[in-house]
């Protein structure tokens, strides 16, 4: 489905890459979150994957240590928050926020239920429930 950002032609979330330092774990890990191996390429050091979250949008996922940017957080969408950081739990992510709702402080105010957690690697993940955006 296109979308619907007109500056960017279509537009919308394709994907968050990620290096990770065990490609394998890390697959291992977001697959039991339910993401779906869409490709991969490259061999050892230089492999690839593609991994859809769930609704055609992708985590790209790279071996090797992180050496540009930065990434504050990744916000994951769902419907459930209590059930996900369940999930997530499961897998032996390190929960840092549990679930708890909150009205963003937007006009008009947007409720909210939000969850932290870190992956494998340590990067911070958002669980972000609610039904307007």
């Amino acid at each position: 489905m296109a979308g619907t950002n007109k500056k960017l032609v279509g537009g919308g979330f394709h994907h968050v890459f990620m290096k990770v330092k065990d490609l394998n774990k890390s697959l291992e890990f977001y697959k039991g979150l339910g993401f779906v191996e869409k490709t991969s390429w490259g061999e050892g050091a230089g492999k690839m994957a593609l991994l859809d979250t769930g609704d055609g949008n992708y985590f790209e996922l790279g071996q090797g240590e992180p050496d540009q940017g930065v990434s504050l957080h990744v916000a994951l969408r769902t419907d459930d928050c209590d059930k996900a950081i369940e999930v997530a739990r499961s897998l032996g992510a390190k929960v840092t926020m549990e679930p708890k709702s909150l009205n963003l402080p937007s006009n008009p105010p947007i409720p909210v239920r939000i969850a932290f957690f870190n992956g494998p690697d340590g990067e911070i993940i958002e669980l972000f429930q609610n039904e307007l955006t």
